[in-house]
């Protein structure tokens, strides 16, 4: 144990501190405080001293430097059972500071809130991280509080301790206080990364709060949380049970489509995390019917992502489905009295999800891939009409509809479409060739689609077997990117077929 004597509190949230000052008082613990802390202990009805009268030393640089001194670091980094430093503090009549009520400067609130680098700037907090580094490594001897949450296990400690503070306790806030710190510099260091555009700095730091600690990961046997750069995320769950790792990473896999579609409009149906599905038919219910016909067998016990408002109407027709998961732009009323007539049946509101990272990440062993995300947002100087039939302006649609859509399937990707809705998806598969028969299976399989059909692929075809097999089919246009050597073989077949040939000038592979 450890008896606390004197404590020193800065902190930028100042809410619950009543309670704390009860019991400090209670304890008879001296308080050193600064700036605004101090006024607001003051205004609380409690004692403290001014830092600036502690050290004797004032405030200076506009408030830059008021507990950066040595007899703050001294009075918390001293060992107390070290002669030596007993006699520093002794010669320097230096005192002990055995607990430090710490929380820093907001400064990823000032990000939300500004674009001022000057104002961004006088955000970064220097004493406070300060401080609570030193603290957290003498924490044998001293106690570090970094947020307001941790006040009421401080409050039972010294309530049951009579004044102090237990190893255990101290220890484990060390733990949390490194952390806190650590966080905040990557915060600092991506905003400085971001406005220097620097995408790929000698050395990445990462940081994240943590959402979740999930059941388990892909299987049982794997352990699983989610976090992310904000305190909560984008996305609300408003019914249903606990979301699992594949099921976050169905949402995100759906979500990246959805949002790549026009406002208010598309249905996707994702299933491990490939879309069996999609329409961008205007009306709601239409879109999801179609986007259903795709893969039935795949869509159940899936997801379906609208990128609109679902109605009773909708929630009627996807009430008759098992499914795993409905993202929506929010549900009205009615539609969400029938859909949690289900108690499993997670619902989530997408309304305020947006996507605004464009760096992907993926890790491995203790490496990380760092891309950015294909989020390129096609225009007609991405599309090259290379066959001499030229396309109309509804299968040209329909061929950037499929090949946006064709980008976010698992590649070899091969996309069949027609009005806006895929009629048939071939996906992952090692030949671009099996992956054209599986697409054109699952189309003859289930769709009612038999005219004026395209077909994306998400790379070239590296042989004329795979468009031949698509036109034998029944498809009229084809889009594809170039750059095969066999590119002049493709385009002679497309013409001596009367085939809409279109290249992209960018590949869409996604492993």
């Amino acid at each position: 144990m450890k008896k606390i004597k004197t404590a020193l509190i800065s902190v930028s949230d100042k809410k619950n501190l009543k309670p704390l000052l009860k019991v400090l008082k209670k304890n008879k613990i001296k308080i050193i405080s600064s700036g605004g802390t101090s006024r607001e202990i003051k205004k609380l009805k409690f004692n403290c001293i001014e830092v600036s009268k502690f050290t004797n030393s004032p405030e200076i640089l506009d408030g830059r430097v008021k507990t950066l001194h040595p007899k703050i670091h001294a009075g918390i980094l001293n060992k107390r059972n070290n002669k030596l430093h007993l006699k520093d503090l002794k010669i320097n009549n230096f005192e002990n500071i055995d607990l430090v009520v710490i929380n820093f400067y907001p400064f990823e609130n000032t990000l939300r809130k500004t674009t001022n680098h000057s104002k961004i700037i006088e955000n970064i907090d220097v004493g406070g991280p300060t401080m609570v580094r030193s603290a957290a490594k003498n924490y044998k001897d001293v106690t570090v509080i970094t947020s307001s949450d941790q006040y009421n296990e401080l409050i039972n400690q010294l309530n049951k301790y009579k004044g102090s503070t237990s190893l255990n306790f101290r220890e484990r806030l060390s733990r949390v206080a490194f952390t806190e710190t650590a966080y905040y510099d990557s915060v600092i260091s991506d905003y400085f990364n971001k406005i220097t555009h620097t995408n790929f700095p000698k050395k990445k730091v990462f940081h994240g709060n943590l959402i979740e600690k999930l059941r388990y990961g892909e299987n049982p046997h794997q352990e699983s949380g989610i976090y992310s750069k904000n305190s909560k995320m984008d996305i609300k769950q408003i019914h249903g049970k606990q979301l699992s790792y594949n099921n976050y990473n169905d949402i995100f896999a759906a979500l990246t489509i959805s949002k790549s579609l026009p406002k208010n409009t598309g249905t996707v149906i994702v299933k491990h995390a490939n879309p069996c599905g999609v329409s961008i038919k205007k009306n709601h219910l239409e879109s999801y019917k179609a986007a259903f016909a795709c893969d039935p067998v795949s869509a159940f016990g899936g997801i379906v992502s609208c990128n609109f408002k679902i109605s009773k109407a909708l929630a009627i027709e996807l009430n008759k489905l098992f499914l795993e998961v409905i993202i929506a732009n929010n549900f009205d009323r009615n539609a969400l009295e029938i859909l949690k007539k289900k108690k499993n049946l997670r619902l989530i509101d997408a309304s305020g999800y947006s996507i605004n990272n464009i760096f992907k990440h993926v890790s491995a062993n203790n490496e990380i891939l760092i891309q950015s995300e294909d989020f390129k947002k096609f225009t007609t100087n991405d599309f090259k009409i290379v066959s001499k039939r030229k396309p109309s302006t509804e299968e040209m649609r329909n061929l950037i509809f499929a090949f946006n859509v064709c980008r976010y399937v698992k590649s070899n990707a091969i996309v069949l479409a027609a009005k806006g809705t895929t009629a048939g998806i071939g996906s992952g598969q090692p030949s671009r060739l099996d992956s054209c028969k599986m697409a054109i299976d699952k189309m003859k399989k289930f769709s009612n689609i038999n005219e004026n059909l395209v077909a994306a692929s998400d790379a070239f075809f590296p042989f004329v077997d795979g468009i031949e097999q698509l036109v034998q089919s029944g498809i009229q246009a084809v889009i594809q990117p170039s750059g095969s050597i066999r590119d002049k073989e493709i385009i002679r077949f497309a013409n001596q077929t009367d085939t809409v040939l279109v290249f992209s000038n960018t590949r869409h592979f996604r492993h």
